[in-house]
């Protein structure tokens, strides 16, 4: 056997061996993962909800793709200094190169790659977050206010729908617990936060609308927020999957006690739901508390004054 080949010999066998080592790495480590990591650290779990299930999915395929380039670059920096590092009995300047076009080109098309399809997958992904259900496929319909710092809840009728509506539901700020010298503890109430309910498994379009200032209306187990905006109405639609209590929050800074402004999503059965719906109109909450409850309504200055300019008389 020649030289050259037990030198092209020795190489396979690195490469193979290589290649081994690196899939048992990646085996032991993905084995070892837990349902947190392999979810990307996003908060919650998978199966929470229609829309978190996707966006968990393009957030995880991201920082993979962009750890894989993280590594091969880094990789790359090593290798260059260890196998370009000065050697012994050397001096001066090593010999320079003003380019080298493989490298050029790999360092133009990569990213040009990665920005085309990073935009293309949160296009789809966007364009499927935002799609609305149609009033046929809509089982649950919820006005939410935000206000400051709490928010109100109108479950409207749906004509067609198993799922009760026509009542309202008006939050307050989140209350601070204290001990027996009235010092804050920390901690909140959470009996007296405001409670969304929503049944599982239903198609639920929410509006959300604003009666002061802009607020962002926030569950992070769903891994979606939209904003509410005075004078105007966002709406997003989604189906719970999984039964449980998650938290809520506001997640634009929208005054003093912004970080007071939480509130709780109950997703339960349609029974209970159903049941949570006669409690509210047994307190009297029926109908709907609209538009005309909004502090900019009542606040001097928001209406377009009217100019009386007189008759026309000559002068």
């Amino acid at each position: 056997m020649s030289l050259l080949e037990r030198s092209t010999v020795r190489k396979n066998h690195r490469k193979k061996w290589a290649a081994l080592s690196l899939g048992a790495v990646a085996t032991l480590v993905l084995s070892g993962c837990t349902a947190q990591e392999l979810n990307g650290y996003m908060p919650g779990t998978p199966g929470t909800s229609d829309l978190g299930d996707s966006i968990a999915t393009f957030w995880v395929n991201s920082w993979v793709t962009l750890l894989a380039i993280g590594f091969l670059t880094w990789g790359l920096i090593i290798w260059a200094t260890v196998a370009y590092r000065r050697r012994k009995n050397e001096s001066g300047m090593p010999l320079q190169m003003r380019y080298h076009m493989p490298i050029e080109i790999m360092f133009t098309v990569i990213p040009v790659i990665l920005v085309f399809g990073f935009f293309a997958f949160t296009a789809r992904d966007q364009a499927v977050a935002e799609e609305n259900f149609t009033a046929d496929e809509m089982d649950v319909h919820i006005e939410v206010y935000g206000k400051q710092w709490a928010w109100d809840f109108n479950y409207l009728d749906v004509p067609g729908s198993q799922y009760a509506g026509n009542v309202y539901y008006q939050g307050v700020q989140a209350i601070e617990l204290r001990d027996e010298e009235g010092a804050t503890t920390g901690d909140i109430d959470n009996s007296q936060l405001p409670h969304l309910y929503v049944p599982v498994n239903a198609n639920v379009t929410i509006e959300l609308k604003s009666r002061d200032v802009a607020h962002s209306f926030w569950v992070p187990a769903f891994h979606y927020k939209e904003d509410t905006i005075p004078g105007k109405t966002n709406t997003f639609s989604f189906t719970p999957t999984e039964e449980g209590v998650y938290i809520g929050k506001c997640a634009e800074l929208c005054g003093e006690y912004h970080s007071m402004m939480l509130f709780e999503v109950h997703v339960v059965s349609a029974a209970e739901y159903n049941a949570h719906i006669a409690d509210l109109a047994a307190q009297g909450n029926i109908g709907a508390r609209g538009d005309e409850f909004n502090r900019n309504e009542h606040s001097p200055g928001t209406k377009v004054p009217v100019i009386d300019h007189g008759s026309d008389e000559e002068h």
